[in-house]
């Protein structure tokens, strides 16, 4: 698996993170999906990866920049027909060693309270990342959950 950061010219992200938004616009309302597109993908402090075995797209992450100290996860999705292979605990573990080598202290994420989430939730409890209240600009809402990892 190759995991390498992405430029979004490939017609394959634009579909994997398509599918990523209708499924959040699916769970949850419109103001509780917290999911970026492509445009805000391409802000600067945001740095996105794609994963690849060949020319087989295996899944997608990006790391946030809040602040100097503190990071945030976005966009960990891999197509719903690849699921359970191990590429999202690669990209997570990717992301990790990224936002250890900037020398964050934390590292932060939302995702979904519904039961389609709790996948991903044990994914990160697995890494190690704990329950807390909402950060950056997120305020309490009933379909989100919010973890953090110190690092």
């Amino acid at each position: 698996m190759k995991i390498e950061i992405d430029d979004f010219s490939r017609t394959d992200i634009h579909a994997l993170l398509h599918e990523h938004l209708q499924s959040m616009h699916t769970l949850s309302p419109p103001e509780s999906v917290h999911a970026l597109d492509i445009e805000k993908l391409r802000q600067p402090g945001v740095t996105f990866w794609s994963a690849w075995e060949g020319s087989l797209l295996l899944g997608c992450g990006a790391l946030k920049e809040l602040d100097p100290s503190h990071g945030e996860v976005k966009s960990m999705r891999t197509p719903s027909a690849l699921r359970r292979q191990g590429a999202g605990r690669a990209i997570l573990t990717h992301i990790i060693d990224v936002a250890k080598s900037r020398t964050y202290e934390r590292l932060s994420l939302e995702t979904g309270a519904m039961e389609a989430f709790k996948p991903a939730q044990k994914l990160y409890e697995s890494f190690g990342f704990t329950y807390c209240g909402p950060f950056g600009d997120y305020v309490e809402d009933p379909y989100s959950v919010f973890m953090t990892l110190r690092l």
